[in-house]
């Protein structure tokens, strides 16, 4: 693997606002090895100068689905296997080229996926997966119609592409370890109603004590975690009770559930970019109507639920949470967040705080020795305007993934 000397760089090192620069940074074996403010010698190593432009941790989306191939659940899985990982291919790749070279697929993402994109098969960022997510029957993950009767799908541990249903605390915990089993970094659960499933209202608490805690208990012995799909304050305060470590959504939280997940370590993964996409396009991208009319309540609140979670301190993670045609408003979401939130609060969202969440504090998402070669150099300062990095990459002069060069523009 090719040896990389980056010289004269400005280094956001994804925590502090105080750039050092005219810094040198030595890559070796898709790791950095050593960040001096002298030159380093390294005879065999590729110099590149940055000419003091801005050298960051690559981007990392805490919330995608990579086989989420429409924006009308039920038509994902009629498209066939082929179709949405053809899907996948083209949403992972357009990430990378904007900057993210960490994605977390927080349902339905798999071992097949993961191991083509390691044998790079697929050009994407580094995947984690949460295999299939895990819904109550009649709860966010059961896509079936008021028209449907029972079937095999509905039976305790039946699935679909995205999700499993399983019913009960024997039957939960035999869901959470076949898709620990087939890899799952993490376990996701419905822990509220949702905007895209048919038959919810969004207002709902999903999944009694009992079954989120047998399923938080069998996270926990591996050493992982349980992340939970809420929109109301109450599913929230909740699931972060019962053990919950990551909240999905949060669209509906107030000052006070806001304060109780701040007190208990739990982070909260906000999506903006889906929301605001569905308002806009989901009548004309074949949105249900009854799933708009419940995404116009999230809308809502969308902001309001941010400014709680920032006022209350709370570990915010960035993510998306695009459906079909709507992956290529990815890097909106930072023009969102900066109603809410400064420059350098976005861009720990989206580096230090969501590698944390990752459980890879150290490795991804900081610039030090020892860290993974995911890296961006932007041109101009991202600190003092985070648009630049909502142009969709064209601000990007280099990116690098475990050392690899995907673009160098300089």
């Amino acid at each position: 693997m090719t040896a990389f000397l980056l010289t004269n760089a400005r280094i956001f090192d994804g925590e502090n606002a105080d750039c050092p620069e005219g810094m040198q940074v030595l890559i070796e074996q898709g790791q950095i090895r050593e960040i001096s403010t002298r030159p380093i010698k390294a005879a065999n190593a590729t110099t590149i100068d940055l000419a003091g432009r801005t050298l960051m941790p690559g981007l990392i989306d805490a919330h995608i689905h990579a086989y989420g191939s429409d924006v009308n659940v039920q038509k994902i899985e009629l498209a066939g296997e082929a179709y949405r990982t053809a899907h996948a291919s083209r949403m992972l790749g357009f990430a990378l080229e904007c900057g993210f070279t960490t994605v977390r697929d927080i349902g339905g993402g798999d071992y097949s996926l993961w191991h083509a994109i390691e044998e790079r098969l697929i050009r994407a960022p580094r995947f984690y997966y949460a295999g299939k997510m895990l819904s109550m029957t009649g709860g966010h993950g059961d896509m079936r119609t008021m028209a449907e009767a029972d079937h095999e799908y509905c039976r305790c541990g039946g699935s679909n592409s995205l999700c499993v249903v399983a019913d009960g605390v024997d039957a939960c915990i035999r869901a959470t370890r076949e898709q620990l089993r087939r890899g799952a970094h993490c376990i996701k659960i419905m822990g509220s109603g949702g905007v895209a499933s048919p038959t919810d209202p969004i207002w709902m608490n999903q999944y009694r004590e009992d079954e989120i805690r047998a399923i938080v208990n069998e996270t926990t012995e591996r050493r992982t975690y349980t992340a939970a799909h809420c929109h109301p304050a109450s599913a929230v305060r909740r699931c972060v009770e019962f053990g919950v470590r990551s909240i999905e959504h949060g669209t509906l939280i107030d000052d006070e559930t806001a304060a109780f997940v701040a007190s208990h370590g739990a982070f909260v993964v906000p999506t903006m970019a889906i929301i605001f996409a569905l308002i806009e396009t989901g009548r004309q991208l074949g949105f249900p109507a009854h799933s708009l009319e419940k995404a116009q309540v999230a809308y809502e609140r969308a902001l309001g639920g941010m400014e709680s979670m920032r006022r209350a301190g709370v570990q915010i993670g960035f993510g998306t949470d695009l459906l079909g045609q709507t992956y290529v408003q990815q890097c909106r979401e930072f023009s969102i967040r900066r109603e809410v939130f400064t420059p350098v609060q976005i861009l720990r969202q989206a580096t230090s705080v969501n590698a944390a969440l990752l459980q890879e504090q150290g490795r991804l998402g900081c610039i030090r020795p020892g860290a993974h070669a995911d890296l961006l150099v932007v041109d101009g300062d991202p600190l003092s305007d985070i648009g630049l990095l909502a142009a969709d990459g064209r601000n990007l002069r280099l990116i690098m993934r475990a050392g690899e060069l995907i673009r160098n523009e300089l």
